[in-house]
């Protein structure tokens, strides 16, 4: 899984933040700030789909693109892929563990023992 650009993740950050498929012009009216054509953002979004970043569906004319993945998914699936990277995972992961936080570090251990729960 490839990171996103700059612009790809305002664009991400638009269609995570709401709970609705949204339109080219829904998300530029969304980045207005950054004063982007319509041609750009609906380069963006086309191009976030062919990565399959974004599902979209057609209705009528126009396209409506909602995130194909939670940010928590789409993170996670970044970090799987950077494990993959290493020689080493068990040193990778020790590290990223040594580079948490307290609250981290607790959430961690919540979710292993969930984990470790047998499944009904």
């Amino acid at each position: 899984m490839n990171r996103l650009g700059d612009l790809e993740r305002a664009v991400m950050d638009v269609l995570w933040q709401r709970n609705e498929p949204l339109t080219v012009r829904d998300v530029g009216r969304a980045l207005a700030d950054r004063d982007l054509a319509h041609t750009t953002v609906m380069t963006v979004l086309d191009r976030l789909a062919k990565k399959g970043v974004v599902a979209r569906d057609r209705e009528g004319r126009a396209w409506r693109y909602r995130p194909a993945a939670s940010r928590e998914n789409y993170v996670s699936e970044l970090m799987i892929d950077a494990l993959g990277e290493t020689g080493d995972r068990d040193a990778a992961l020790a590290a990223f563990v040594r580079s948490m936080n307290g609250s981290e570090a607790e959430a961690l251990r919540r979710a292993l023992e969930e984990d470790d729960e047998p499944r009904t």
